[in-house]
């Protein structure tokens, strides 16, 4: 079941956003489509990163995959317990899996993401779920 607090890009990326600051990581169904999360290269804490720009990059035993912005903003944080231990995002890709904080340069972008049940509306379009 997907959280209904959080927002959803169509690169399946979620930001659940709290005041001007979003943390960013990618959803159930990515982190599945991937298989075991072997690394992640985090972006890196102080980049200005614009809505669609690559913000860092993931590899599974499967694929490598980029992981988008999905709002404009500075990177505030960085989870640094998924460097040791990558398969949190596996394991529990909506809380400890996060992967990175976002101070929001336009917080009015969130209206521009799908909420949980328009995500889950478009998996089931995509026929992925």
């Amino acid at each position: 079941m997907t959280p209904a607090e959080l927002h959803f890009t169509e690169q399946h990326e979620w930001a659940r956003v709290e005041g001007d600051v979003a943390t960013v990581g990618i959803s159930d169904y990515a982190q599945n489509a991937l298989g075991d999360i072997t690394f992640v290269e985090l972006p890196i804490v102080g980049a200005e990163l614009a809505k669609g720009d690559e913000a860092c990059a993931i590899e599974s035993a499967k694929a490598a995959a980029s992981i988008y912005a999905p709002l404009s903003g500075k990177v505030t944080e960085v989870n640094e317990q998924i460097e040791d231990d990558p398969g949190l995002i596996n394991t529990d890709a909506y809380a400890e899996g996060w992967i990175y904080k976002l101070r929001l340069a336009d917080p009015s972008q969130v209206d521009s993401l799908m909420d949980a049940a328009k995500y889950e509306g478009f998996l089931a379009e995509q026929g992925d779920h």
